[in-house]
């Protein structure tokens, strides 16, 4: 089956947004399963609108989409918490990011990691009702001022009290 095929195309909707691509584009993959003939009994399948639905993180299945068309895994940088996971869902493993992101991509691991030491994951939010379920303020507090904290003392130019912790403050303020 060649690509451009109209029987190769598949529609596949992930968190509400629809990709079309071709199955000729991620051969050994986990969206494979979707080629096999009885596919349309082992998944989520809607018959009436044609597509695949997984209630999954849609943005992501766009860099993970494309890493499949172009073999070079790109991580959004508005994206931390949910990254890891939604790559083991598709069965990518996290050393296939592309250097550019692998900074990016480590930095939200290792944070996660780090709360989890804390005795626990990433803050609850709030639920459906408007009400924090199990708050850990020691997990916020890390989540809310540990970056800013760390800008204080590795960036300079971070903030004005950054300037006066290193000094260059000071001196600026002497020579003007």
């Amino acid at each position: 089956m060649g690509q451009g095929e109209e029987t190769d195309r598949i529609v596949i909707n992930v968190g509400g947004t629809r990709h079309q691509t071709y199955r000729s584009t991620w051969p050994g993959t986990r969206l494979a399963w979707l080629a096999e003939p009885d596919a349309h009994s082992h998944f989520d399948y809607d018959p009436r609108t044609g597509e695949f639905f997984f209630n999954r993180h849609t943005a992501i299945f766009a860099h993970i989409l494309n890493y499949y068309r172009t073999g070079k895994l790109h991580c959004p940088a508005d994206v931390c918490g949910p990254l890891y996971e939604e790559l083991a869902f598709w069965g990518i493993d996290e050393t296939d990011v592309e250097p550019c992101c692998w900074m990016t991509y480590r930095q939200h691991r290792d944070a996660e990691e780090a709360l989890g030491s804390f005795g626990g994951g990433p803050v609850d939010t709030e639920s459906s009702d408007g009400q924090f379920s199990s708050f850990n303020m020691s997990q916020w507090w890390v989540m809310r001022w540990q970056p800013r904290i760390w800008a204080l003392f590795e960036d300079p130019y971070s903030s004005r009290y950054a300037r006066v912790s290193h000094g260059s403050w000071w001196g600026t303020f002497l020579l003007s």
